[in-house]
């Protein structure tokens, strides 16, 4: 049964639809993200015993400036919900790959930093993630499909979107 049909809309002016190519678009792009971070994730657990969420964070924690982010920052970069990034970070702090302390500038609030541990199981772990992500989805396009595909996508999220100076050094 068609969604429109299912809901009882009476008319195209009710509710914007969705046409029959945009939900396979739709379809196809969520397929597409969970059978890539599946993959991406057994090969990282295979080889380094490292869930894809901890290597987000230590990604996100390395590009950060002094290696470090508000739990709230942090929560907002790796897409988890504020509960969700505390019981991860508890993990990553036990395995010694983050800390966290006391921001200076707000007593409410908590640094997760990234430890010298951290820093070499990102290391170790980048080769075999950015080899996959080479194998499983880079591979698939040409450069100028990349190039395209990084543009349409970012429509989705200005923040994500290729700045100039990427596109014009490509």
């Amino acid at each position: 049964m068609v969604v429109k049909e299912m809901l009882g809309a009476s008319s195209e002016t009710d509710v914007d639809w969705v046409d029959a190519r945009g939900m396979r678009a739709w379809r196809s792009l969520l397929q597409a993200h969970a059978h890539v971070t599946r993959v991406l994730e057994a090969e990282l657990e295979a080889a380094h015993h490292l869930p894809l969420a901890s290597y987000d964070v230590l990604v996100q924690l390395a590009e950060a400036p002094g290696r470090e982010l508000r739990m709230s920052e942090l929560a907002h970069a790796v897409l988890l919900s504020r509960s969700g990034l505390t019981r991860l970070v508890d993990r990553m702090e036990r395995e010694g790959l983050v800390a966290r302390r006391a921001c200076p500038s707000d007593a409410r609030g908590t640094l997760a930093t990234l430890t010298p541990a951290g820093f070499d199981r990102l290391r170790d772990a980048s080769g075999t993630h950015l080899k996959g992500v080479g194998r499983h989805v880079l591979s698939r396009f040409s450069r100028s499909e990349q190039e395209l595909l990084a543009e349409l996508l970012g429509r989705l999220d200005p923040q994500c979107a290729p700045s100039r100076d990427v596109r014009e050094s490509a």
